[in-house]
């Protein structure tokens, strides 16, 4: 029986529509006469989608009683034996009860597809395994229901059901996803934009990878070799010369041009893994490719053209870019080369062939080593010396038992003895020296150094082409397998390094830079390993270039390290202005390959080691640009309201033009003494927050419980009717509680002022990923999203503001308190008008708290119980 086809609907949140889908699919495909049943369908009360049950055959689930509760499920068994043409079958992710054949329900599916049925099911992005701890760090929720995401793509269609975040925001608000109690609480926590569109865009990204796995698949099935031009995808060709880093910024620009192109940088070796290509500027260009979004390749080929278009071809490239030969007029005239044969051979990739610096420079043919040691050579010449004189006399003893033939092939077996002794060089000199002697002494005429027939003359040829043939047969041999024991080395040598440096010196926390030289140092046994750097002041020209006084030293280990390229035994150039200089013994033409990349792995841990530096030197700087963006905020408005109201009290006490009376005194009065208690207040305040600017006055963060702050905040903002909604199990937050009583105080005070008159403010708070979120939320006229962040303005005025946008007073005070705090303050719209402040807080966690924090707050414990 044929396998039936699954057919799935992707969705990137619950409410999207997939169920809703589903049930139209059936219903279409019932309606041209397909046998459609309803194995398994969760309406959740949406009277939408029980409408579309009508008309449809549902088959019965299976009861499941588990530890005394009655559970339904999906009834496999029942919907094989009923065999429909198509089963709807809901929520593949779903786990079963405890007691059931199956533990998730996609092996249900798998069971009846196994069957010949076909299953239209649905499925959430979050719930595939792949994206699980994504979307668990997200949105601060784990997913415990999961499928691996191979049963996904093994599909025959994925459809995804999408939504954006508004649209699906206003479907829970009018109450088309979850019941009215539960809307609040969704919205303000996993249904939150920000979670929704990463949700969204997960989805699309992993369709698409699921598009690009169905296009290759079918390309492959149907042996289709040309390009399809579905997307831009730029490929590089790198040889591993200098002048890659203009060919991959020039490929870079070319995929910038097509949005959403994709680029690829490939080098090619040989199939010996021999080539010479230089590790130093390979790891470089490695690291320039990912820095511009692409991703770096490495294939084997012999034929270069070949294996440059089979890649192009294989991740479907549209553009290949080449560099211009680099080859001699000469060279070109025996053979076209790279570039034309690639070209020649694209067909519809488009080549671009890109000129550089390099054109003009033959590439300099590294110097090989011989494959044999001095030694052995200087045991073959004494072989030649001393052998071919006593083989000579020998034979001559044997003259008349042996034939010329006979000779001629005892001196070949002497030959291949010294080549496969000594190397070419004594195999040529015994084939040389071995033709003299057998014209000599063993052709005719004898002690004559004439030959009298010509066969002998094609015997002697013979001998010496076959000796020096297999001479150098022999001493390529040698060569080959000493470049490969030394690529071998070379590489583990490299991988053991990579491993090094991310697991640091001896498994110690080191900076990486000290741990690359100090490995440098150990494995080539030097003295010393500097890092140098060209002082910005100094000139590049050849003279100054190598003086001490023009260099610094960045980083070096060993005893006394060079201060400039000329102080040590070997420098290795990374760039214009960085320089590898060693001290101890000068390193072989081969070992300057390894250097390279231990040269360009060295910049790149400088660069990062200067990142971080500069990225803590300006942590405290944008401290101090939020607190005194936040006191010029209140010095800017705060202090003027009960100045001017101080003020304008004590004026109309001292006008003799108005008779007042002592009631009407007293409230002046009383206006006079609020407002100035308040700026008392405030002006406390902001002095411990100039100290705090200066670092004379640190936040003082202890766990807050947000049920106390939030009523403290109530009392002093005068808001008596505020309504506080949190959960029992509220864990404590970590701040400074005069600083967060402040922010909550301004945020009410905003909240009542912009309420319809009897409109309570809520308040309510709940935890996920880490944070404590506290949401004061208010049903006035709200705030446009284009305005939103004029209301963080410093400096804003009770009278400079437009009509229907007055939400600023003290919000940017209140932000930049709140991310002293390491919080953050953003607005949102409430559901069914008005405007929501939300302030996140981290949660107090003691396993993680420093010890000098741990006993600050025991004390503050001890204090409060006492």
């Amino acid at each position: 029986m044929a396998r039936g086809r699954l057919r799935v609907y992707l969705g990137a949140a619950p409410g999207v529509g997939k169920t809703y889908a589903m049930l139209g699919e059936g219903r279409r495909r019932k309606g041209r006469g397909t046998d459609v049943v309803v194995g398994f369908v969760e309406c959740h009360g949406r009277p939408r989608t029980i409408e579309l049950l009508d008309g449809l055959e549902i088959v019965p689930r299976q009861t499941v009683e588990y530890r005394g509760t009655t559970f339904t499920e999906l009834d496999t068994d029942a919907v094989i034996a009923r065999a429909p043409k198509v089963a709807l079958i809901d929520e593949l992710a779903h786990t079963n009860v405890p007691g059931t054949r199956n533990a998730k329900r996609w092996q249900d599916v798998e069971e009846i597809l196994e069957a010949g049925i076909d299953v239209v099911t649905t499925v959430n992005v979050q719930h595939l395994d792949s994206v699980n701890d994504v979307v668990e760090e997200i949105t601060g929720v784990p997913q415990r229901e999961t499928l691996p995401d191979e049963v996904v793509r093994r599909a025959d269609q994925v459809e995804l059901v999408d939504m954006t975040a508004e649209a699906l925001r206003r479907r829970m608000a009018h109450g088309n996803v979850y019941a009215p109690e539960k809307i609040d609480a969704a919205l303000g926590n996993y249904f939150r934009i920000g979670n929704l569109t990463a949700l969204r865009e997960l989805a699309l990204l992993w369709l698409a990878d699921k598009v690009d796995d169905q296009l290759d698949r079918y390309r492959a099935d149907h042996d289709i070799q040309t390009t399809w031009e579905a997307r831009e995808r730029v490929v590089v060709a790198l040889t591993g010369g200098p002048e890659g880093d203009t060919l991959i910024r020039r490929a870079a620009r070319i995929a910038d041009r097509a949005k959403g192109a994709d680029l690829f940088a490939v080098h090619v070796t040989t199939g010996d893994g021999l080539a010479g290509a230089g590790p130093g500027h390979l790891a470089r260009q490695r690291a320039l490719v990912e820095s511009l979004g692409g991703t770096y390749h490495q294939v084997v080929g012999d034929d270069i053209p070949q294996a440059l278009l089979d890649f192009a071809r294989g991740v479907n490239a549209t553009q290949l870019v080449l560099g211009a030969s680099r080859r001699g007029r000469f060279a070109q005239l025996l053979s076209r080369g790279v570039g034309v044969t690639t070209t020649a051979l694209s067909g519809p990739i488009d080549v671009h062939m890109v000129t550089h610096e390099e054109v003009n420079r033959p590439r300099s043919a590294a110097r090989r080593a011989g494959g044999l040691t001095r030694r052995r050579h200087a045991i073959g010449f004494l072989l030649v010396a001393a052998g071919l004189p006593l083989l000579t006399l020998l034979l001559a003893n044997l003259r008349h038992q042996l034939s010329l033939p006979s000779d001629i092939l005892v001196f070949l077996v002497a030959v291949v003895t010294v080549a496969l002794v000594g190397g070419i060089q004594p195999a040529l000199f015994a084939a040389v020296i071995g033709s003299l002697l057998l014209n000599y002494y063993f052709t005719p005429p004898l002690y004559r150094f004439t030959i009298a027939q010509h066969e002998n003359v094609l015997a002697l040829v013979c001998y010496v082409v076959v000796g020096i043939a297999v001479s150098v047969v022999v001493e390529i041999a040698a060569r080959r397998t000493r470049e490969a024991a030394r690529a071998h080395a070379d590489a583990e040598l490299l991988s053991d390094l990579a491993g090094s440096v991310l697991r640091g010196w001896g498994g110690a926390r080191v900076d990486a830079l000290s741990h690359l030289l100090q490995r440098l140092r150990v494995t080539f046994g030097l003295i010393a390993v500097s890092l140098l750097e060209r002082r910005p002041e100094a000139p590049l020209t050849p003279v100054r270039q190598r003086d001490p006084e023009c260099w610094r030293v960045v980083a070096a280990v060993g005893d006394e390290p060079a201060c400039s390229p000329d102080d040590g035994d070997a420098d290795i150039p990374v760039d214009e202005d960085l320089a590898l200089v060693l001290r101890g013994r000068t390193p072989s033409a081969a070992d300057r390959r390894v250097l390279e990349a231990f040269a360009a792995q060295a910049a790149v841990a400088l660069r990062q080691q200067r990142l971080a530096e500069e990225a803590e030197q300006v942590r405290p700087l944008a401290e101090a640009d939020r607190l005194r963006t936040a006191l010029l905020t209140a010095v800017g408005h705060d202090l003027r309201s009960p100045l001017a109201s101080a003020k304008a009290a004590v004026e109309s006490l001292r006008t003799d033009d108005v008779t007042w009376s002592e009631q009407e005194r007293a409230e002046l009065l009383a206006t006079a003494d609020e407002s100035l208690v308040r700026l008392d207040h405030l002006v406390a305040n902001l002095l411990d927050m100039s100290r705090l600017q200066s670092g004379a006055l640190g936040v003082h963060r202890e766990p807050v419980a947000v049920r106390e702050i939030v009523q403290y905040a109530a009392d002093e903002a005068g808001a008596p009717g505020v309504r506080f909604q949190a959960p029992d199990a509220l864990p404590e937050l970590l701040a400074d509680p005069v600083l967060l009583e402040r922010v909550l105080v301004n945020l009410l005070s905003n909240a009542m002022h912009h309420s319809p008159p009897g409109e309570p403010v809520l308040v309510t708070a709940s935890a996920h990923a880490g944070h404590v979120e506290v949401r004061v939320i208010d049903r006035g006229p709200g705030v446009p999203e284009s305005d939103r962040d004029r209301i963080f303005q410093p400096f804003q005025r009770v009278g400079d503001r437009e009509a229907g946008v007055g939400l600023g007073l003290g919000l940017a005070l209140s932000r930049g308190l709140v991310e002293a705090m390491d919080g953050a303050l953003v607005p949102e719209d409430t559901p069914g008008g008005g405007l929501t402040m939300i302030v996140s807080l981290p949660v107090f966690r003691p396993d993680l708290a420093d010890p000098a924090l741990t006993a600050h707050v025991d004390a503050v414990r001890e204090r409060r119980s006492s």
